[in-house]
């Protein structure tokens, strides 16, 4: 599929996740196949525009996880075509524009985003507040942002503080039918609301319903929360989209994918002044992911326990290789 002149390899996208989807967890996830685009961190214009280093982290990215989308966030229009501007200039293959922003005063600054700065943001994505809104409305949503020149539309409406229609939160399958009307409209497969791609998403946690989302009709998953306790999903969904058994994955590979995480976060470069060590913040990192990957494995709570406490890098290295080791299996069996 395409985003405006952007060949995607797969549909199937990781979603931006703030403090966990970095360029690392980007880079291990896209070798295990399945990933026709990554999206960074939300990136703030201000700091963009500023030259924040600590913002500039957030937009980092290697040539191994093209093609890009970095994402901006912001509520001044200036600094929202700056922004943009920046992010082109950095290489990026698309830039997206969040306008999931909670204050009412950001998202019409964001409405009002200058021409050369919509042209700009390719990827444009919806995750406005839909709270009480008909379906209609989101429909109209998309077209409007159709008619502004993006090229690809995501309504997800998902995520903290990002304005869950209330039905929705108890109701993933009615998330998932306002993105299928998002593109379908009522009239069915045969006719299409807007002619950009949209994305669905939210409440992915297993392959195959990455394939169910995309038999709604929409023309992409972007998949955060998933892919974060199943680096491998993407991959699994490809394989089922191909008719092939989705690939398994053992306990020695989950081990091996944190081990490779830590190797590639100590590599990176990361602002001198924080206020930590880099063996703690990546030790910090591995704490912030365990609370996802851990979910759903047999003893994961303890392993997830053991992590927070641990003290240094090589303990935390040494808890993995305990938990994941082939003795550790085969003794659990």
């Amino acid at each position: 599929m395409k985003i405006g002149s952007v060949e995607l390899p797969s549909p199937f996208a990781i979603a931006p996740m703030a403090g966990m989807t970095d360029t690392a967890f980007r880079r291990l996830v896209k070798r295990h196949g399945g990933c026709g685009l990554v999206v960074t961190e939300m990136v703030s214009s201000e700091g963009l525009v500023r030259g924040i280093d600590r913002t500039l982290e957030y937009a980092e990215y290697t040539e191994e996880e093209r093609p890009i989308s970095i994402q901006i966030f912001g509520g001044d229009p200036e600094k929202m075509a700056a922004a943009a501007q920046i992010v082109e200039g950095m290489g990026a293959d698309i830039v997206d524009v969040e306008h999931g922003l909670p204050r009412a005063e950001d998202r019409q600054a964001q409405r009002r985003l200058q021409p050369d700065a919509r042209a700009r943001a390719r990827g444009l994505r919806d995750r406005r507040d839909g709270q009480g809104r008909e379906d209609s409305r989101h429909r109209e949503d998309a077209r409007r942002l159709e008619r502004r020149e993006p090229e690809r539309a995501d309504p997800r409406e998902d995520g903290p503080g990002r304005g869950r229609r209330r039905d929705c939160r108890a109701r993933p399958d009615r998330r998932a039918e306002l993105q299928r009307r998002c593109r379908l409209g009522s009239g069915g497969a045969d006719r299409a609301d807007v002619a950009i791609p949209v994305f669905g998403s939210g409440d992915c946690i297993e392959p195959e319903q990455i394939i169910e989302r995309m038999r709604s009709g929409v023309q992409g998953v972007l998949v955060g929360r998933g892919v974060l306790r199943n680096p491998w999903i993407l991959a699994q969904a490809a394989d089922l989209a191909a008719g092939r058994p989705r690939r398994e994955v053992t306990l020695e590979d989950r081990g091996r994918f944190l081990l490779d995480y830590i190797d590639l976060l100590l590599h990176e470069r990361v602002d001198e002044s924080r206020a930590v060590s880099h063996d703690r913040w990546v030790v910090n990192k591995l704490r912030a992911l365990g609370s996802w990957y851990t979910k759903g494995l047999e003893n994961g709570s303890h392993l997830r326990t053991a992590i927070n406490g641990a003290e240094s890098l090589q303990k935390v290295r040494d808890i993995i290789g305990a938990f994941f080791s082939s003795e550790a299996v085969n003794s659990s069996t």
